[in-house]
């Protein structure tokens, strides 16, 4: 197929897909690629599915190797609900781990680099591969030896600053291509085995992978997402296209997925671009580029333990990153690479892991500030390449899919983060957030059709109930009509889709239910519903703005110091009509809602009052030096709990408290310029 033909046949799939999106009335069904029973449980108007796109276990170099042996299909056990057995902080296997709520969807994305050779490190002792020192160092109990295989493995393979990679001398010893296919069928198998196609339809999996480039620590890491059984050959890898080179994923994918005749569909999502050094989201060099990146990256994940990456706010500073929304401060770390997970028994130990002021802080390591940027390369381009859908994910290497509740946090990262060490070496992480996708049904088709036209939405955790709608005919009192969700299909869009700019501003629905919990852990009540807008004014300058459109943050909500109990009230169900009072038709725009809940405890907060340390209490430095040292007499190496007590007001980001939220995709007004 010719470059040319290639892009027209794009061009028309995205303009096919925003006659869908604009398309004013539910959209019956969906196109189904594979054989399954129908869902029992099917609605036209859609329901939300939670899941997990960001998934790694043993099959990860860098799970592994923190001793973490449950593979993919105890991962998916863990996220329908059942225990699985983690490493202690000792490297024993000792910790009991189990979701309070099962998940509805997981896709595994162990890391494409190395599928091969750590399958040749630990499935067969009678090879000499297995004998590798990089090997024997990973399987080895001692700390330090893993951190070193660690290193190993990142070093030639994943944080290289070059165009191309160092392949293993474990190749040298056995066959690192036969080794990667075996691992990728394994994935493949445990996928297929846990997928419900019973009428069910009580579980979805995904077949993916982790394309993992991060030249000189800088992340530029994506998630391979396969719509069904039909998938490439193998997981397509940095060691296949060279560093800093995301376009030829992009070329490789269509090549052998959506080319290839054979029912292969497949997305590619971004993650923590807040760590990317502003790489991750660069102007496309070409229209190829353009398009390439439209079709293939409809969403971003905005918030995993590695941070969130909406928005960046400096409470020290008393500034933003291009932005003055005083809740950005949420979840961020200091550094701007993946050297931030650079601590080892409570002190950081590389260079690359300081705390990067705004002025050097990469401006697109924000999703906000790169829809903006989106928005000005469509008036020049006449392409928006950055039309960004939001999830939430975990990235857990601990093959714990979903757990990313603060209350039941067991760490990410394998051994690394387990037990006391969460808290000493990886206090600045957060347990990760979840993925909603709105489907008729909780089928692969159902959910791959969701992510693709983006009506999804992110969550830091929890799990409440949100729609967004826009649209001219939406009426103001809709709120009130029982068939609300019904008329808003009919009378717009769903978050996710765009709008050619009518004169007068469209109303936005949006419509926010607080998370029920689970048995003994029930949700918190609703803070307030924003509408954040982005825009390019006639002068092609971009702004932004935040608007509280219902709830309020005078509520007096908050937690009791000593229990992390919430004290106060606030809403169980928040909705409302908003029209753009700033609206202009000659000005394009998106608009996404952010949904908060009442102020909680954080993590690490619920961490340090069980090991006896409470950061809300005035001697807080003397219970930590207190539990340390009876931790020392055990073994520990360090300050174990001096985190626990950080004052908030000489923190930029870190709060012992914290607000909950979800994230709609954004709907997006393309200026008529007729």
């Amino acid at each position: 197929m010719t470059a040319y033909k290639r892009t027209v046949l794009l061009k028309r799939a995205i303009l096919a897909s925003t006659i869908t999106l604009v398309c004013s009335q539910v959209v019956s069904g969906f196109e189904r690629t594979e054989q399954r029973e129908p869902c029992a449980d099917y609605s036209e108007t859609r329901k939300p599915m939670f899941g997990d796109l960001h998934v790694h276990t043993s099959f990860s170099f860098d799970s592994y190797v923190s001793s973490q042996r449950n593979g993919p299909g105890a991962a998916y056990s863990y996220a329908k609900g059942n225990p699985i057995i983690l490493s202690d902080a000792d490297g024993e296997q000792t910790l009991k781990a189990q979701i309070q709520r099962p998940l509805d969807f997981t896709a595994i994305t162990d890391h494409a680099e190395f599928l091969g050779p750590i399958n040749l490190c630990t499935q067969d002792s009678s090879k000499a591969a297995y004998w590798f020192p990089a090997c024997i160092a990973g399987r080895s109990s001692w700390f330090i030896a893993q951190l070193l295989a660690a290193n190993y493995w990142a070093k030639i393979g994943v944080v290289g600053d070059t165009s191309e990679k160092n392949i293993s001398l474990i190749c040298s010893l056995g066959n690192c291509d036969a080794a990667h296919s075996e691992a990728w069928q394994g994935i493949q198998d445990a996928a297929e085995q846990h997928y419900d196609r019973s009428s069910e339809c009580s579980f979805t999996t995904f077949i993916g992978y982790e394309y993992t480039d991060a030249p000189n620590y800088s992340n530029l890491h994506r998630n391979v997402i396969f719509r069904n059984a039909h998938v490439t050959d193998s997981a397509i890898s940095t060691y296949d296209t060279g560093s800093k080179n995301v376009p030829e994923l992009w070329r490789r994918l269509r090549d052998q997925c959506i080319d290839a005749e054979t029912g292969c569909d497949v997305l590619a999502i971004p993650h923590n671009s807040n760590l990317s050094r502003g790489l991750m989201f660069p102007d496309p060099r070409n229209e190829q580029e353009a398009l390439d990146r439209s079709f293939f990256e409809p969403l971003v994940e905005l918030v995993q333990h590695k941070a969130a990456s909406e928005c960046r706010f400096d409470r020290l500073a008393g500034a933003g990153l291009d932005t003055e929304d005083e809740l950005c401060d949420f979840e961020q770390v200091e550094a701007d690479n993946l050297s931030m997970l650079g601590t080892l028994y409570g002190e950081v130990r590389t260079d690359e892991a300081r705390a990067v002021p705004l002025e050097e802080f990469g401006r697109r390591n924000m999703v906000r500030n790169t829809l903006k940027d989106g928005l000005a390369l469509q008036a020049s381009t006449g392409i928006n390449p950055f039309m960004l859908g939001f999830i939430g994910s975990t990235d857990t290497h601990s093959a714990s899919p979903g757990g990313a509740e603060e209350n039941n946090y067991t760490g990410h990262l394998g051994r690394r983060d387990a037990g006391y060490r969460n808290v000493q070496d990886h206090f600045f992480d957060n347990p990760g957030g979840l993925a909603v996708v709105w489907a008729e049904e909780n089928s692969r088709d159902a959910i791959f059709a969701g992510m693709r036209r983006r009506e999804s939405y992110a969550t830091s955790g929890t799990r409440p109930v949100v729609r967004f709608f826009a649209g001219t005919e939406i009426a103001d009192d809709l709120c009130a009509d029982p068939q609300m969700v019904t008329k808003a299909y009919q009378a717009g869009i769903p978050m996710g889709g765009q709008l050619t700019a009518p004169e007068t501003s469209p109303g936005f629905l949006v419509s926010a239910a607080r998370d029920p919990g689970s048995p003994g852990n029930p949700g918190l009540d609703l803070q307030k519903v924003q509408i954040i807008k982005g825009w390019l004014d006639t002068e092609g300058v971009t702004h932004e703005e935040v608007f509280d459109v219902a709830g309020s943050t005078d509520n007096t909500a908050g937690v009791d110091t000593e229990s992390c109990l919430p004290t106060g009230t606030g809403h169980k169900n928040l909705c409302t009509v908003w029209r753009d009072p700033q609206y202009n038709s000659n000005e394009s725009a998106f608009y996404y809602a952010r949904v908060l809940e009442n102020p909680s405890c954080r993590w690490s907060t619920l961490q340090c009052q069980a090991a006896g340390v409470n950061p809300f209490a005035e001697n807080c430095a003397e219970q930590a030096e207190h539990q340390t040292a009876k931790l020392q007499e055990k073994g520990a190496i360090g300050d174990v709990f001096g985190r626990c007590c950080l004052d908030p007001a000489t923190e930029p980001f870190y709060s012992p408290t914290i607000q909950e939220r979800a994230w709609t995709s954004p709907i997006w007004i393309n200026a008529n310029k007729e």
